[in-house]
């Protein structure tokens, strides 16, 4: 299993929280996704076929680019 966590500036609510918890989670192989508004960080476990750059690629395509990634 992989985990990455991501700095997510965007995030400035809890529904923004909510809509990145549930769009990385229907992503295929993500077994885990939290994130927090407060922090503005985003902790995304997975195994395969998810990837690092899948989930970075589905941020960037719903407006919650990572910083730095």
């Amino acid at each position: 299993m992989e985990r990455t966590t991501l700095h997510i500036p965007n995030i400035s609510c809890g529904h923004c929280s909510a809509t990145i918890e549930r769009e990385l989670g229907e992503l295929q192989g993500v077994t885990s996704v939290y994130a927090d508004p407060t922090t503005k960080m985003v902790t995304v476990e997975w195994e395969d076929p998810g990837s690092r750059e899948g989930i970075l690629n589905l941020l960037t395509e719903i407006s919650f680019p990572a910083a730095d990634a």
